[in-house]
């Protein structure tokens, strides 16, 4: 795979000065999958929104190699506008683009159809299930077409089997975009069904402490979680991160 963005000892300290990030070394290929793994806390939300650009490095750099690709960016919350219908939340990315009306609405309707809510563009979010508003925030990334789509534990909140549905939903999008994801998230679970490739993060201030390569098949469906396969990359993935949360020379300071 063909590297498209490089993290050189990124560091991060807030205005309080506690210390959230880094030193910090991180390769973004193209077509991957790759998933931030790790505790609350250690950092994973910080390093994302410095890749998205909403965050500047205190220390180090972060450099795309070549044309900056468009980046979508999906949040833990929905984040969508309650006083308005799906379709205009879905449509606002284009319509800060400067998308003339008629692209942006058919733009809006082809992403919405593409999260299974074509039936819904009329809805006010406060009608819709916590699984459905996360799939109208898919949707609104998606209507922008990015090439790199970054998302902050996008499906934390959301049961077990709306979780499931969507980690599935979401596979298929980035097979068929050829789409690159930066994915971040707590779960040993989520991260082995989804991932190409899975970065453990150290206790703050976040380090990586791991990289795991994973060789699941592309077009992995639900079953892919009952396999002896999929059991095998969990145990390998857990063990990772208990070393990076629990060894000595591994911890912040």
């Amino acid at each position: 795979m063909t590297t498209i963005a490089e993290l050189a000892a990124v560091e991060r300290t807030f205005a309080n000065g506690v210390k959230a990030l880094g030193p910090l070394d991180l390769k973004i290929q193209n077509g991957e999958f790759l998933s931030l793994l790790g505790p609350s806390g250690c950092g994973k939300s910080t390093a994302l929104r410095i890749i998205a650009g909403l965050l500047t490095p205190t220390a180090g750099t972060l450099r795309w190699l070549g044309d900056k690709p468009r980046v979508g960016f999906v949040f833990q919350d929905a984040t969508l506008m309650p006083w308005a219908i799906v379709r205009d939340n879905v449509r606002l990315p284009l319509d800060l683009m400067g998308v003339p009306r008629a692209e942006a609405e058919r733009r809006a309707e082809e992403a919405l159809a593409r999260v299974s809510l074509t039936d819904f563009s009329e809805t006010y979010p406060r009608a819709l299930s916590g699984g459905m508003r996360m799939r109208v925030s898919i949707a609104r990334a998606l209507a922008a077409r990015p090439q790199v789509l970054l998302m902050d534990e996008p499906f934390a909140a959301l049961d077990e089997i709306s979780r499931d549905a969507l980690n599935e939903d979401l596979l298929q999008l980035w097979r068929e975009d050829g789409l690159t994801i930066v994915f971040v998230t707590h779960s040993v679970y989520e991260s082995t069904f989804l991932s190409t490739r899975i970065v453990t993060m150290t206790p703050r201030p976040g380090r990586i402490a791991s990289e795991i390569a994973l060789h699941s098949p592309p077009d992995r469906r639900a079953d892919w979680r009952m396999t002896a396969e999929f059991a095998d990359s969990a145990r390998q993935v857990s063990q990772a991160l208990r070393t990076a949360t629990s060894h000595p020379a591994l911890e912040g300071g």
